[in-house]
């Protein structure tokens, strides 16, 4: 016992020197080996939290929207629809909303504009996001002009700004009365931009959604399942964009394990052939090459997932800005709310230690099997 734990002390310090005594090349390798832990992780901790935050966010979203469609394109729907569905068994409630877009010439952006249900607002009073605020210049109690459907300027006072917290739901966003949108973009009072449809049993909501469809078949029914499947794909490509533009990393690191899997150099080799020498055994030495690979993968690993943390929730994710902000004015400032799921970090940990200690061990494997002899003559 006392003799077994003498070796591993011994094989623990012979690690830690061989560790130090090529010090600059284990540096340069675990600057390259986190750099790749970093990228990689970034893009998972990045699209997770954004899946996350639209869950969470999505979970207001009504049960199911209708629409209605002419020549395959969303189209303003009568009001009157309303009680059409009303009449199909299991619909609780349905309400019209009225949404739309506005480009604003000044800010050289869109905006989105909505009537909003808990928020009461004058003809004349309008509530912008923080984005609108930040790219027009205007605070509470400051005026806007903005241009109705047929060229009329109309004045509109900011009665608030949205807070920065929401933003980034709410950056381009302009909350209006319905008087004030119908007169802005000239919608009729039997017209609304689409129905929201509350279900009594949401285990109908699929039933409910196709029996809309019969009775109105010039609409479609959006349920929110939908809607997250469509988000989580549309996180799932962008996630795919920074990983093509990471791809030169990834094929370094690959590149530079396949060259780990090679073979030892010259000079590892004599080490090896020593130690056979003087009464390690192939065991010993495959432990001594396994905790080396281990001190120099484990490290990078967990200084890349730390940096990679921060970078995404504390600094915003500021590398990959350029490929999500693209041609966009209203870009929000946005902190992600933490989060880190054990099967990230598993996959995470997968892709990119295991490969590394593999390709550590091999050639160390094939080398302690040969005779001293021969290895020493390397």
């Amino acid at each position: 016992m006392i003799r077994s734990i003498e070796k591993q002390r011994n094989i623990l310090d012979f690690t830690l020197s061989s560790l130090w005594r090529r010090w600059g090349k284990n540096l340069a390798l675990v600057v390259v080996y986190t750099l790749v832990v970093f990228s990689l992780g970034s893009v998972m901790f990045f699209t997770q939290a954004l899946k996350n935050e639209a869950a969470i966010i999505l979970r207001g979203t009504p049960e199911i929207i209708v629409q209605k469609l002419v020549a395959g394109r969303h189209e303003l729907i009568p009001v009157a629809y309303a009680q059409k569905i009303s009449a199909i068994r299991g619909v609780e409630a349905v309400k019209d909303r009225l949404w739309g877009y506005y480009f604003d010439p000044v800010g050289q952006a869109n905006y989105t504009l909505m009537v909003p249900e808990a928020i009461d607002l004058n003809d004349n009073e309008i509530v912008v996001g923080a984005g609108i605020s930040r790219v027009r210049r205007v605070f509470r109690g400051n005026a806007m002009v903005l241009r109705t459907f047929d060229g009329r300027p109309v004045n509109l006072f900011v009665k608030g700004i949205l807070s920065p917290e929401s933003e980034l739901l709410s950056s381009d966003l302009m909350l209006i009365s319905a008087t004030g949108f119908r007169r802005l973009f000239g919608v009729s009072q039997n017209d609304a931009t689409d129905l929201t449809v509350k279900v009594l049993n949401k285990k109908e909501i699929p039933t409910i959604a196709a029996k809309i469809v019969d009775t109105l078949p010039d609409t479609r029914a959006i349920t929110r399942d939908e809607i997250l499947r469509t988000y989580d794909a549309v996180f799932d490509w962008r996630g795919g964009i920074m990983i093509a533009i990471l791809a030169g990393a990834v094929l370094a690191f690959l590149i530079f394990a396949w060259d780990k899997a090679a073979g030892l150099s010259a000079e590892e080799k004599r080490e090896i052939g020593i130690l056979k020498a003087i009464g390690w055994e192939t065991t010993d030495v495959l432990q001594m090459k396994f905790w080396e690979g281990m001190v120099v993968s484990l490290s990078s690993f967990f200084l890349g997932v730390i940096l990679a943390y921060f970078h995404i929730f504390y600094a915003s994710a500021t590398l990959f800005e350029p490929v999500l902000k693209g041609w966009s004015t209203l870009y929000p400032d946005f902190r992600l709310t933490p989060f880190i799921s054990g099967y990230q970090i598993a996959i995470l940990f997968f892709f990119t230690v295991i490969p590394y200690t593999v390709a550590t061990i091999i050639p160390a494997w094939r080398a302690a099997t040969i005779d001293p002899d021969v290895v020493m003559r390397f």
